[in-house]
């Protein structure tokens, strides 16, 4: 007897199992409904679409064009999720769309296809049914008026447009205040700068020169220093002189240079006597007598003087100064 019993329970509990299982799959699917059947024209209301499917499988929902037939779609749709209650892996997708019609009569909404793992299933077709706006004839038919006349002064366009006017009169008066600013500021004085005087090369050249005699090099034993000191003032002379590269070139290639510059023969005949002995000191250790030292600043301080450019007015008057 207890055998029997047991028996009937599991059979019962299978048979309760099998049958929600079904349930659910049944419900499973797309589904499309309206929020009313029947409108006015002109009036809208709102076609569902609806489909209850399990979370893990994908789905494609159908596109709507603008206008089912007469029947005109307003704008996009309206989305919302919802789980099941009993079952979190079964969800339910709904849009929502807005639609009118401007014509009456009775119209067919045709099913639409989803894409579900099990194939594609169809929804249900529905009827909207739209209604004229109903007129009562037995009434008699009224003139229509005329627009009323509304008195519409400057006080209410300024109560109308107070804001406006308020930002108009702040920005007048933020540019009055930056107009007396600029006007009114102090205003700075303008200092002139004194011109730069540009010294000419044959300046510069004798003013190093002398400098170079006030080191007195030579007489503390220092005879190679005091010829690359020399030699370097003149080569720089020639190149600002000339403009030629004389800081660059041996000595043989400066007196190719100026081959055809005019240059007296005496002046060249010093720069030579000046240049190849200071070729000679630096470089084959000469140990020139003082008479030589002395001399060759004599030559360096002369080939200046005779071979320094035009002086402008300026020059001439700086130099007196000096």
């Amino acid at each position: 007897m207890n055998r029997y019993i047991k028996y009937t329970l599991t059979v019962l509990v299978s048979l309760a199992g099998f049958h929600q299982t079904s349930s659910a799959q049944e419900a499973l699917g797309p589904r499309a409904a309206l929020t009313k059947q029947s409108i006015l024209i002109g009036e809208q209301t709102q076609l569902h679409l609806s489909v209850r499917f399990r979370v893990k499988d994908s789905i494609g929902f159908p596109k709507l064009a603008d206008s089912i037939g007469k029947i005109k779609i307003a704008g996009g749709f309206k989305a919302d999720t919802a789980f099941d209650k009993v079952d979190n892996s079964i969800e339910t997708i709904t849009r929502h769309y807005n639609i009118t019609a401007f014509d009456s009569g009775t119209y067919t909404i045709p099913s639409y296809a989803f894409k579900l793992p099990v194939g594609v299933m169809q929804t249900d077709s529905l009827i909207l049914d739209v209604k004229t706006v109903a007129v009562d004839t037995t009434k008699a038919f009224y003139n229509i008026k005329q627009p009323l006349a509304i008195k519409y002064n400057f006080w209410d366009w300024l109560r109308d447009n107070w804001k406006l006017v308020l930002g108009v009169l702040a920005a007048m008066a933020a540019t009055g205040g930056v107009v007396y600013y600029l006007l009114k500021r102090p205003k700075k004085e303008v200092i002139a700068e004194e011109p730069k005087v540009i010294k000419p090369p044959h300046v510069i050249a004798l003013e190093k020169l002398d400098e170079i005699k006030g080191k007195q090099l030579w007489q503390q034993d220092q005879v190679k220093a005091y010829y690359i000191e020399i030699s370097d003032v003149v080569r720089d002379y020639l190149e600002q002189r000339y403009n030629i590269q004389a800081l660059e070139q041996t000595s043989e290639e400066i007196f190719a240079s100026l081959k055809t510059m005019d240059i007296a023969s005496e002046d060249r005949n010093l720069l030579r006597q000046l240049l190849i002995l200071s070729d000679m000191v630096k470089f084959a250790k000469e140990k020139p007598t003082s008479f030589e030292n002395e001399k060759s600043m004599e030559n360096a301080v002369n080939f200046v003087k005779d071979t320094q450019s035009y002086l402008r007015p300026t020059d001439t008057k700086e130099d007196e100064a000096k």
